[in-house]
């Protein structure tokens, strides 16, 4: 196995996870690819095996010993894990408070919240041990600003903030660096699953400017990871240019 620092990546089979994916396979990164569709993940391996050495996983991140067992179950070379991108995340509902559904609820903060921290949970052992590694959260703007209909989506990407910042304090004397990336409206599968399927309501999210893709958030996490060891870029909030906060957006 080469050299290379080994990148596990969560919800890698679509958006910001994949096209992280294949920026990272051609800049000096093996990869750990987890994601629940198996068939996407086994596309995207065997595409990016001509440019590094990959394997996969599939579990949901909601099932804390799934998530356990799976990552356990790395062959021994892949068990040094260097970089954790927790990139697997959803919205379900956009719904105001009184109205919205528990299913969409548990959903949410299983996935957001209590999944992201069961995969840290299963890889940090290695990390702690070898005093060395970079944790990279992609969160939201909506854990940064609350905004009509988000309750639960928002309280999901606050705590995904608050629990950043938790983990950098409690891992400083690891020498771990921990990193929380909040994008704006990015153009990917996440709001055609917030509306359940419905894809013109998902296509009118993103029409009348220039979103964001998955390749601006991709190369923002391939800058941060290639900092000198003395440098960690701890939060970064990264919006289109047509959108200055969570609900102001100029459209044509």
């Amino acid at each position: 196995m080469t050299t290379n620092r080994i990148a596990l990546i969560t919800g890698a089979t679509s958006g910001i996870g994949e096209a992280t994916a294949r920026l990272l396979a051609t800049n000096n990164f093996n990869l750990i690819l987890c994601g629940r569709r198996k068939d996407r993940l086994q596309k995207l391996a065997t595409e990016l095996k001509t440019h590094t050495e990959v394997t996969t996983l599939s579990f949901e991140v909601r099932n804390q010993k799934e998530v356990a067992s799976s990552i356990e179950s790395l062959a021994t070379e892949w068990k040094d894990i260097d970089v954790l991108i927790n990139n697997a995340g959803n919205a379900h509902g956009l719904d105001p408070i009184q109205t919205g559904s528990v299913e969409d609820w548990d959903s949410m903060m299983d996935i957001n919240v209590k999944g992201l921290l069961y995969v840290t949970k299963a890889v940090l052992p290695v990390m702690t041990k070898r005093n060395n590694g970079h944790i990279i959260n992609i969160g939201s703007i909506a854990g940064k600003e609350v905004y009509a209909n988000g309750n639960v989506y928002c309280a999901s990407k606050f705590a995904v903030d608050a629990v950043t910042k938790g983990m950098r304090i409690d891992l400083n004397a690891h020498g771990i660096k921990v990193t929380a990336i909040h994008p704006g409206l990015v153009e990917t599968e996440f709001s055609l699953v917030r509306f359940k399927g419905d894809e013109e309501r998902s296509k009118n999210v993103y029409k009348g400017f220039d979103p964001l893709v998955g390749n601006d958030i991709a190369d923002l996490i391939l800058f941060t990871l290639t900092r000198p060891q003395h440098v960690v870029i701890a939060d970064l909030v990264v919006l289109p240019t047509a959108q200055a906060s969570a609900t102001v957006v100029k459209k044509t």
